[in-house]
């Protein structure tokens, strides 16, 4: 297809806080980083950045923003990982030269809680030039790929931080995609324990990206998470017990996020076509919608819970605008909640109290105007020393060489308006917007949406919980040595039999409740984690449990099938496919663990590490009548060689790939190997 060098139908399309492809487009011109009505807006009439600062202010948001990431899982997990990075990384990162000029060395970032967020102000043309640089580049692609590192902007981490994620809290993320602040909610979750009573619901409006949503956070194998796909403005009230309509058994949450859509010009260091599209209507086009979402996310947070609403905008009237709006609805029920001292080393500036209202054509509006709303307009003085808008934060890029953020914090702190229930979206509604428009007080209709396409893999089966006392399940907590805290009622399928054909889920017990009781009414796109996997029917057990459930199943697994062995015996494990049972009885490197593993039946078990200077490892393995294979990928082969035997690989690399001939020697064993890849 040959490339047009200007599109004016593309020319035309608002992008506003979405991806940057303009590179992978391979754009025939750079676009000019200019916005004359941008910058008259911030600097002439807002005037929010004072003049002394402006032009870093205005040259930092015309430079590329650096490279930043965070270290996640449990607490020693992540020590581990952060100290390979600054033992094997940081001293070769430091004091290295490119053309000439000292390159900037890895910034700690000092607010971000135990140390574990970093940040690499260096082009990305040099990390893949520069040696030193490429080979942390490696290391973080593989470390993200197993879920051990996310990159993420450093403003994004703030959000979730602020809110304060606790291991019982129930949580609520109400404009979740593409995930990487849930994906810090569901480690905030996890944080202290592997089986948290909590949950994390996490909801979008775009089915397809709810979908894409799932292969963010699928890599952190919680059992605690569901994706939902509803319109934040009307997010349904959710059921905790089935069949009940009462007030009393309605959920309200204890967190809730809400990072609402917006006009995105705090993403314009990485999103250069903000600095083509941006214009003063934008955030007055968006403001009702915010509202509209702050307002239901406060409906469904509980008494005494907190509330965060965050935008990548520097607008105010997509951000004290709309607090101001709920402060001036809820009065005494809500408050704004002082952070200043949380996050020591964040530098960031105070919410402002006073702002003009601007249309697309640069012209100020006054309150009463045609076609303005009350709401956009700052609060009187009597508001101003009641609301607290100070309380809100503003990150600015020239402050520590990040992109823009908002946040603000809320405190629920009695019942909102009773009267207000009467106006609200009806409790049984199921937003079936595609056939009606819902209307409400303070929400505007929903326009029918064409129905997306979805990624091949995306499953819409029915969630359907299988009998605790179904053979499959029987038969498996006998083979594996499942013990009785296990709650066997958490397993279900998706297919509309309801059967175990080829895959049984887990999700945690709160969540199971959830699900049985609101399949009327929430658009479920994604819960659990799978536990057992169907396999060969000719061996003693046909399922195995999979390995996104082990985090989980290792506290509640004893017996015949978990078998302890040495870092030697890994290593082995870890650069062979199928290595033959006497081949490795040669080798004399663990001879107790053979015997353990010859004792066993063909089918899956589990090989658990003791390491003296790290977290134990507990990893499946298939069991044949003649050889064994390590059942983890690529990746996770890649991960462990490097972070355990300090062994570097290339993305081309396949330290397992098994030679021809030895599998060719036993065909039961080729099919064994299919099965478990």
């Amino acid at each position: 297809m040959a490339r047009r060098r200007n599109n004016k139908k593309n020319g035309n399309k608002k992008t506003f806080g979405a991806r940057d492809d303009s590179r992978a487009q391979n754009h025939w011109n750079d676009l000019v980083k200019e916005n004359a009505k941008w910058e008259q807006y911030y600097h002439d009439i807002l005037d929010v950045i004072p003049d002394n600062e402006w032009e870093s202010f205005k040259k930092t948001c015309q430079t590329p923003l650096p490279l930043t990431f965070r270290i996640t899982g449990s607490r020693a997990h992540a020590q581990e990982v952060l100290n390979l990075f600054r033992e094997r990384h940081l001293p070769n990162l430091t004091n290295v030269t490119y053309e000439g000029e000292v390159l900037r060395t890895p910034l700690e970032l000092h607010w971000y809680p135990n140390k574990l967020a970093w940040q690499l102000d260096v082009p990305k043309t040099v990390i893949r030039k520069n040696e030193q640089f490429a080979k942390t580049q490696r290391f973080l692609v593989i470390e993200n790929a197993v879920g051990n590192i996310s990159r993420q902007e450093a403003v994004s981490m703030i959000p979730p931080i602020v809110l304060g994620v606790k291991p019982h809290h129930t949580v609520l993320d109400m404009c979740a995609a593409p995930g990487s602040k849930t994906a810090q909610l569901i480690e905030a979750l996890h944080a202290d324990s592997d089986e948290p009573t909590g949950f994390v619901v996490a909801n979008d409006a775009d089915a397809k990206r709810s979908h894409m949503l799932v292969h963010q956070l699928k890599r952190l194998n919680s059992a605690n998470l569901m994706v939902v796909n509803h319109d934040a403005q009307f997010f349904p009230r959710i059921k905790t017990v089935p069949g009940s309509d009462r007030k009393v058994d309605l959920l309200k949450f204890d967190r809730i996020l809400c990072d609402v859509p917006c006009s995105g010009d705090g993403t314009m260091r990485k999103n250069v076509n903000v600095w083509k599209d941006w214009n003063a209507q934008s955030g007055l086009g968006l403001h009702q919608v915010q509202f509209n979402i702050l307002n239901r996310g406060l409906h469904l947070l509980k008494n005494g819970g907190r509330l965060v609403y965050s935008t990548c905008s520097l607008n105010p009237i997509e951000n004290e605008a709309v607090v101001a709006e709920a402060l001036r609805k809820w009065g005494d029920s809500i408050r704004l909640v002082n952070c200043d001292d949380q996050l020591p080393g964040l530098i960031r500036s105070q919410g402002i109290t006073s702002w003009p209202v601007i249309n697309r054509n640069m012209e100020p509006r006054t309150k009463g105007d045609e076609n303005t709303l009350d709401s956009w307009f700052p609060p009187s003085a009597e508001e101003v020393s009641k609301f607290n808008l100070q309380n809100c934060m503003r990150v600015y890029p020239h402050q520590q060489n990040t992109g823009g953020f908002f946040i603000t914090v809320f405190e629920k702190i009695g019942d909102l308006e009773k009267n207000d229930d009467k106006k609200r979206l009806p409790d049984n509604s199921t937003e079936k917007s595609d056939e009606k428009k819902i209307k409400s007080n303070d929400e505007a209709a929903v326009v029918p949406q064409k129905k997306e396409r979805l990624p091949r893999d995306a499953n819409e089966e029915p969630f359907i919980f299988v009998d605790p006392n179904h053979k499959a399940i029987e038969s498996c907590w006998k083979f594996y040595g499942i013990d009785d805290n296990f709650d066997r009622n958490t397993c279900l399928v998706r297919n509309a039999t309801g059967e175990p054909t080829r895959v049984i889920y887990t999700v945690s017990p709160s969540l199971r409740d959830i699900i049985q009781a609101n399949d009327d009414r929430l658009k479920i796109i994604y819960a659990g984690v799978k536990l057992f996997v169907s396999q060969r029917s000719d061996i003693e057990c046909s399922w195995r449990i999979q390995g996104e459930s082990l985090p989980i199943m290792k506290h509640h697994m004893s017996g015949s099938r978990v078998v302890s062995a040495n870092l030697d015996m890994l290593k082995l494990l870890l650069t062979d496919s199928f290595p033959r049972i006497e081949d490795l009885e040669a080798k004399n490197v663990d001879n107790k663990f053979l015997e353990d593993i010859k004792k066993l039946s063909s089918g899956c078990a589990f090989i658990k590490f003791e390491r003296q200077d790290g977290e134990d490892l507990f990893l499946p393995v298939w069991k044949g009548t003649k050889c064994m294979n390590l059942m983890v990928s690529k990746e996770d082969s890649h991960e462990l060689l490097y972070r355990i035997f300090n062994i570097e690989t290339t993305a081309k690399d396949n330290a397992k790939a098994p030679k021809p001939k030895e599998i060719s020697t036993n065909d039961n064993e080729t099919k064994v190997e299919a099965v478990a890849k």
